[in-house]
């Protein structure tokens, strides 16, 4: 602001203030300069000579007329001290040749020499010649330094190279640069004269009209362009990677909310604040506050805190409540989960009231987040929450949260009139939160289409099929992808070799003997591998799979069993290893990287589900060159097509009904193609590489399941 105040009638004032000065220091050597300024002054008025005349004086450093410099402290007639002002030889004669009243003049000339940046940047070379002129004035006014420093800051780095010793000397830089244009374009000489002056004057026009020009060059990012419009949407689940993950609830809750955000959503997850998050984390929440609140039919008002982490435009709420979070596992017994998930349901509302961050969507996970719209639709529907639409997703029907009817009503404390058969109730006896949060949300969503049309069936509806019948006009199936970030065979950091859809054919090789020498298998990159990873319980099809052992050990193939679970396949797997050793791995345990390495180092996953909501396994194995053998069920049946021998369709081997025989058929026919047709069996590989199986076209589909809900 200091800056654009400074007018030339300023200027003339500063000048005559330091004549004084200038007077008094004017000595002999100062009177024997005259001359040749006098021989100056007729210079200016011819552009091209004193153009040249310049650029000669510059080439000479000033070291003559040691008092004649010290007596230029304010020059009063500053066309002809500019001139001078390269050699720096006869500032108190340039003083005299031209009259002060012409100042405002030249000061407008200067005003359009500093419009051209660029050329100034040009000047940087006489920079350091021309430090002898910026010291010839130890008498420059306090003002003129702090006026123009913050133009001194935004001067080319010119400026910053020369480093003059003295403050004094930093507005200099600019006075410097602001001649050469006007010596190379052989603008008109007063033009050059100026920035001399501004050495002698508080402040100048030149520093305000460099400081516009120079800004546009300074562009801010654009703001990225979005198709839709923005939602603020609330996720709340009981697990999310990397806090706490047991299952692909865990990857859900981590994945798809990022991938919202680069869809022009404000997303915040709300988690429980579980003891067993690693401390890493803990330690980097942050308090957002707290409050108390009454639960069910207890009596007592329990304490609610709020502890927040914010981690790629995400924001991550954490519930605190130790008397419900202390145990080391998220789930323990349904007899301690009820109360846990009802007292959190309640809280997560309660919690985004108290923080005034009311979403447009409140999107729930499962049955330990299914009271949320029906505690929305009872207690908090005249709170500013209750204005949010809901979207309950089904991970998993098979776990739905029953417990007799009084256990629930006394943590809930919601009405009778949601106990009914339409809602809550179940069997005449128990209550269902996930049935009641199935009937008061408004959209209901499974992990893929087919398995959403499977649970509308006896088979596979888990009794609630004809509740789901009824409400199908809200049902969607949307399937899952998988993140690129966690999955990607060009940068995974657990492979022996990173590689892609360009050397995947090499480079799987040298995969697979590295994860041979690791599990102690016989090392022949010619083995068919073939690898298992899952919970070992009976949904996976590992009755199946045990049927068929002794069929797959043939000399050729290799099978690798990396997962934990039900005791009776956890001990027939340890039996295959001892008996088939060296060509059968059980590797009874969860390792993450061992995962990444089984993905990256087999041929062909199997994943023979007796049901599979959606299934990531198969999603993961397509993405690092492994060719999935999976059932014709659920997100299986929607992510993996059968490979077509006659016209090489189909990107993995797939089987329809739950039958041993049919398994062992897919794995010889998935054999063959390895063994007798390579060729077609390495276009499916890189077929696969090639899909887009990352969550960014599962995103789109949530978010215009979103503005469906919200239309305004």
């Amino acid at each position: 602001m200091a800056q654009k105040k400074t007018t030339p009638a300023k200027q003339k004032v500063a000048g005559a203030a330091a004549a004084p000065a200038a007077e008094k220091k004017t000595t002999a050597a100062a009177k024997k300069a005259a001359p040749v300024a006098e021989k100056t002054a007729p210079a200016a008025q011819k552009a091209t000579a004193a153009e040249k005349t310049a650029v000669t004086e510059k080439a000479e450093p000033a070291k003559k007329p040691v008092a004649a410099e010290k007596t230029a402290p304010a020059a009063k007639k500053p066309a002809a001290a500019e001139k001078a002002a390269p050699a720096a030889k006869k500032p108190a004669a340039a003083e005299k040749a031209v009259p002060a009243g012409k100042k405002p003049a030249a000061a407008e000339k200067t005003e359009t020499a500093a419009k051209k940046p660029a050329a100034a940047e040009k000047a940087k070379p006489t920079a350091k010649k021309a430090a002898a002129a910026e010291k010839a004035e130890p008498v420059a006014s306090k003002t003129t330094v702090k006026k123009t420093k913050p133009a001194a800051k935004k001067a080319a780095p010119a400026a910053e190279a020369e480093k003059p010793a003295k403050s004094a000397d930093k507005p200099a830089a600019p006075v410097t640069e602001a001649p050469k244009p006007a010596e190379e374009k052989a603008a008109p000489a007063p033009a050059e004269v100026k920035p001399e002056a501004v050495e002698s004057a508080p402040a100048e026009p030149v520093e305000p009209a460099q400081t516009e020009e120079v800004q546009p060059v300074e562009q801010a990012p654009e703001e990225p362009h979005y198709d839709t419009p923005r939602r603020s949407v609330a996720f709340i689940g009981s697990e999310c990677h990397p806090f706490v993950k047991t299952g692909g609830l865990g990857d859900v809750m981590y994945a798809l909310p990022r991938e919202l955000v680069k869809q022009n959503c404000d997303v915040r997850v709300i988690l429980p604040r579980y003891a067993c998050i690693p401390q890493k984390y803990q330690d980097k929440m942050i308090y957002r506050g707290e409050f108390y609140m009454d639960l069910g039919k207890t009596g007592r008002n329990y304490y609610v805190g709020i502890m927040e982490y914010v981690w790629d435009g995400v924001v991550y709420d954490f519930i605190d409540n130790q008397e419900f979070f202390s145990a080391g596992n998220p789930y323990i017994s349904l007899v301690d989960d009820i109360p846990k998930y009802c007292f959190f349901s309640k809280a997560a509302l309660a919690a985004l009231n108290y923080m005034n961050w009311i979403p447009d969507v409140i999107h729930c996970h499962d049955w330990q987040a299914a009271l949320v719209p029906v505690y929305l639709h009872t207690f908090f529907q005249d709170t500013p929450v209750g204005h949010a639409k809901t979207v309950l997703t089904i991970h998993n029907l098979r776990f739905q949260g029953i417990y007799n009817i009084p256990t629930i009503q006394y943590w809930t404390g919601l009405p009778d009139e949601v106990f009914n058969m339409g809602a809550l109730k179940q069997d005449y006896e128990d209550a269902n939160m996930l049935k009641g949060g199935l009937a008061y949300a408004d959209r209901i969503t499974t992990v893929s289409y087919t398995y959403a049309q499977e649970i509308q069936t006896p088979e596979y509806g888990e009794k609630l099929d004809a509740h789901l019948r009824y409400h199908n006009y809200k049902l969607r199936g949307i399937v899952n992808g998988i993140d690129y970030g966690m999955w990607n065979p060009a940068t995974d950091p657990a492979l022996a070799v990173n590689y892609d859809i360009t050397n995947v054919l090499d480079h799987k090789m040298e995969n697979k003997r590295a994860l041979q020498e690791e599990l102690g298998l016989v090392q022949d990159e010619g083995k068919f591998v073939i690898g298992l990873i899952s919970r070992l319980t009976n949904q996976k099809g590992l009755d199946l799979v045990n049927a068929i052992v002794p069929d797959l050990m043939d000399g050729n193939t290799q099978v690798v069993v990396l997962g934990t679970g039900d005791k009776q396949y956890e001990d027939t797997f340890r039996y295959y290893e001892n008996a088939y050793r060296g060509m059968f791995c059980a590797c009874i345990q969860y390792d993450e990287s061992r995962a990444h390495r089984i993905y990256a180092g087999a041929d062909a996953l199997l994943v023979p589900s007796r049901f599979e909501p959606c299934g990531l396994t198969q999603l993961n194995a397509m993405h690092y060159g492994t060719l999935p053998i999976v059932r014709e069920t659920g997100g299986l049946k929607d992510t993996v097509q059968p490979y077509n021998v006659f016209d090489g369709e189909g990107n993995g081997f797939t089987f329809d009904r739950y039958d041993a025989g049919l398994l062992l058929d897919a794995v010889n026919r998935a054999k063959t193609e390895y063994f007798v047709n390579r060729y077609h069996w390495d276009e499916v590989v890189q077929r696969d590489m090639a899909k887009d199986v990352s969550w960014a076209n599962s995103a789109r589909q949530y978010k215009d399941l979103y503005l469906e809900l919200t239309p305004w």
